[in-house]
C-alpha cells in the first residue's frame, strides 16, 4: 500500500487559511488516487501535526510528511523535525513545497487579476529570521521578473519598517524604472492578514494598484506537492528493496 501523505500547513486564526488548505488537500487527493491525504497544522488550527502522527503510529507504514511552506525557515529546519522525532521518528519529511518553482503560478494569478504591460510588481512574502529563507524569496522575485520581463521588488510582510518604509522603497524603485501601476503578488498559500497589511500600506502610497490572489490550489502547487510525495515514496520503496 502507498504511504499516507501528511500535509503540514502553518495554521492561522483566519478561517480563510483553513479553507484554502482544505482545498489544496482535496485537489492533491484527486491527483493521488489510492493515497490517504491528511491535513495537519503546526499551530493555531486543528488537528495539530503531532496529534496526527501519534494517532497513526499503531497502523500502517510511516507516512510521508510534506510541509506546505514556501521557504525553509525555522518551522522546516527545527520545529517540524522535532515534532516528527517525538511522535513518529521514521516518518519521512520532504522539502518544503517552495523548493518547486511557482513562477508560472504567480504569473497566472497576476494575469487573472488584470496585469498590464506597464505594471511593476511587488512580490510579498512573510519574512523570516532565517536569512536563507529570505534569500529564497528574493531568488523567486528574480525568476518572476525574468518570466514577466518587468521589474519585481520584494517586500516582507513582517518587516515593513517604520512608516511602512519597505513598501515605500519598493514603490519608489518601481516608479523610477517606469512602472505606471503597482501590482502586488502574494507569495502566500492563502489570503490573510499579512497580505492585507501589505495591501493597506500599498494603497496609502499609490493611487492605483492591483492585487493578485494567493497561490491557493493552483495546479502547479498541487503538482509540486504530488511530486515531492512521489519522490519520497519511491525512494523509500528502493531503500526497502520492494
Amino acid at each position: 500500500m502507498s504511504p499516507v501523505l501528511v500535509l503540514v500547513a502553518h495554521g492561522s486564526r483566519d478561517p480563510r487559511f483553513g479553507a484554502t488548505a482544505r482545498r489544496v488537500r482535496d485537489a492533491v487527493a484527486v491527483r493521488l488516487p489510492g493515497v490517504e491525504v491528511v491535513l495537519s497544522y503546526l499551530d493555531l488550527d486543528e488537528p495539530l501535526v503531532g496529534e496526527v502522527l501519534a494517532t497513526g503510529s499503531e497502523t500502517g507504514d510511516d507516512p510521508v510528511v510534506v510541509p506546505l511552506l514556501l521557504s525553509a525557515g525555522y518551522h522546516h529546519k527545527i520545529d517540524l523535525p522535532a515534532i516528527i522525532a517525538e511522535h513518529r521518528p521514521f516518518a519521512q519529511q520532504t522539502d518544503v513545497i517552495g523548493t518547486r518553482s511557482f513562477t508560472a503560478a504567480l504569473a497566472d494569478r497576476l494575469l487573472e487579476a488584470g496585469l498590464h504591460e506597464r505594471d511593476g510588481v511587488i512580490l510579498s512574502a512573510v519574512g523570516s529570521s532565517d536569512e536563507s529563507a529570505d534569500r529564497h524569496v528574493r531568488r523567486r522575485a528574480i525568476e518572476l521578473s525574468t518570466y514577466l520581463h518587468r521589474p519585481v521588488e520584494v517586500v516582507f510582510a513582517t518587516k515593513l519598517g517604520s512608516g511602512n518604509r519597505a513598501v515605500a522603497t519598493a514603490v519608489r524603485r518601481l516608479r523610477a524604472v517606469g512602472a505606471e501601476r503597482i501590482a502586488l503578488s502574494p507569495y502566500f498559500l492563502s489570503a490573510g492578514l499579512l497580505i492585507e497589511r501589505v495591501e493597506s500600506a500599498l494603497d496609502a502610497l499609490a493611487d492605483e494598484t492591483l492585487v493578485a490572489g494567493p497561490l491557493g490550489a493552483h495546479p502547479d502547487v498541487v503538482e509540486g506537492i504530488c511530486g515531492l510525495y512521489r519522490t519520497a515514496a519511491q525512494r523509500r520503496t528502493v531503500i526497502a528493496g520492494r
